[in-house]
């Protein structure tokens, strides 16, 4: 074990006493470490519960083996979601296929809007994927996402009368194990085990980035209370995945709140740019750096990762990267992507693909439609535009070169995949564009620059503490003429 820190030390000492808690742990203080601390303390059987699989795998390695490492899905599928594993690996349908076998085959007419099938069906099945991220134990019109054009409330209660019945028959469809019209996905069958209001067997849990926790899991990690000590870490500045329904749950947890300041990562140059972050963001931590870790910030020549916005940002890094010769990794690999330009080279060209989640479409066009508009396809989105900017051939031709990271001279992710990761120098790639300029205009004459969004500062927070020795601004260095940025 390591000599803890005096805000580790008190972390142990609460956790000892028996507290539930609530850990702000900022970027590089040793969040693991410190729960790792926790564990070790104790000969009683805990749970820790990761974000995702490959978190739980790190953190298997680091506990005793009185805790356990799960994610909530690994757990929800071995009580109820291996009923419904043959669901699970049917091929995609596009949501008018699902609609049109739960009954919706026609127009409908609202305040001389006509919704067509299609709009309905996305609409019902927005509504199911709500109703499985809440807490909820009943599908409701608040569930029904917004509709441009009936946001008036009469509309908007009309709309919903519609819409709610054909939910609640998808819902019910889903829990049938042997098959159906509406595709399964893992949520699923984690709501369902949810609404059992299930009881996990052990003296405490361990909740790991809480601050990107959806309602139905907090539900579930809360209902734990009577019989379990509860200790939930994570920071709150680094919650980037509100999009698909997570929640921010560590402000308002009913337990003692402790905080993780000091940074082990970087020095106090990049703490300061990282506070400067946290300030937009509004978040209740600031980090200190360590005296060790004499990090700079300037220019990059050879960084050993590019951090990027968006996957087509990404994309074009790699294809950049391998333009100068160098080796180049893509976080998360390249293999879907290769088949999916292969399938779109089969598609565009008239044949038929046996792509598992894109057989049933007839034509490329077909798929472009799917992901632009349908709730089910959104993920393929970013894929879809790389392809349709570059070119299958161009796609292909990169894939093939990509590398593992252990033999790559620079490794290219998004800010999103990143999470989690450092490396010793940094740069940020050029797709983190400033706001918009406001209309109004400065004393000079020159356009105010827009605000800069909550959840944009959280992600380049979450960017620029990647790195432990250089840091290159280089597509966030707006930020340093933004008045939000020379305020912080």
């Amino acid at each position: 074990m390591f000599t803890p820190t005096d805000e580790q030390a008190h972390a142990a000492d609460r956790f000892r006493a028996g507290d539930h808690m609530a850990l702000q742990a900022g970027a590089g203080t040793g969040k693991t470490s410190t729960l790792a601390l926790l564990a070790h303390s104790t000969k009683r059987r805990g749970r820790y519960l990761a974000y995702n699989r490959a978190i739980a795998r790190d953190a298997a390695t680091r506990f005793p083996p009185n805790v356990a490492c799960r994610t909530a899905h690994s757990l929800a599928y071995a009580a109820i979601g291996h009923r419904y594993a043959h669901r699970l690996d049917a091929p995609r349908r596009p949501a008018w296929k699902q609609g049109q076998d739960l009954g919706i085959t026609k127009t409908v007419r609202i305040a001389g809007h006509d919704l067509m099938p299609t709009t309905l069906s996305n609409t019902v099945l927005r509504t199911v994927t709500r109703f499985c991220h809440s807490a909820d134990p009943a599908i409701t019109p608040f569930h029904v996402p917004p509709l441009r054009g009936l946001e008036a409330p009469h509309l908007r209660d009309e709309f919903s009368q519609f819409v709610v019945p054909f939910a609640r028959k998808a819902w019910d469809d889903l829990q049938h194990p042997d098959g159906g019209a509406v595709r399964y996905d893992p949520d699923h069958f984690l709501k369902i085990w949810s609404l059992t209001n299930p009881k996990i067997h052990t003296d405490f849990l361990l909740l790991d980035e809480a601050q990107d926790t959806n309602p139905v899991v907090e539900h579930i990690f809360n209902n734990q209370r009577t019989h379990a000590q509860l200790v939930m870490v994570g920071d709150s500045a680094q919650a980037i995945y509100h999009w698909r329904g997570a929640k921010d749950v560590m402000t308002g947890f009913d337990g003692t709140q402790l905080a993780l300041s000091q940074s082990f990562r970087f020095g106090p140059l990049l703490a300061n740019e990282a506070n400067r972050w946290l300030t937009i963001a509004g978040a209740p931590i600031r980090l200190t750096g360590s005296d060790t870790m004499p990090t700079e910030l300037g220019p990059v020549a050879s960084p050993d990762a590019v951090l990027c916005r968006t996957n087509a940002g990404a994309m074009a890094e790699v294809m950049n990267q391998l333009a100068t010769g160098r080796n180049v990794a893509l976080v998360g690999g390249g293999e879907g992507l290769r088949a999916l330009a292969l399938a779109a080279r089969d598609l565009k060209e008239g044949r038929s693909t046996n792509h598992p989640e894109l057989v049933l479409f007839p034509s490329w066009g077909a798929v472009q439609d799917y992901a632009a508009h349908d709730p089910s396809g959104r993920d393929l989105q970013p894929l879809v535009d790389l392809i349709d900017t570059h070119g299958t051939d161009t796609i292909l031709a990169a894939v093939n070169r990509l590398t593992t990271e252990e033999q790559a001279h620079v490794t290219v992710s998004t800010a999103h995949k990143a999470k989690g990761r450092e490396w010793a120098q940094v740069r940020i790639a050029s797709d983190f564009t400033p706001p918009k300029d406001t209309e109004e205009r400065d004393a000079n004459g020159c356009p105010v620059p827009g605000p800069i969004d909550d959840a944009e500062a959280r992600l380049a927070y979450v960017a620029v503490t990647r790195t432990r020795t250089r840091l290159d601004l280089g597509g966030l260095v707006w930020i340093e003429q933004h008045p939000d940025g020379t305020e912080a």
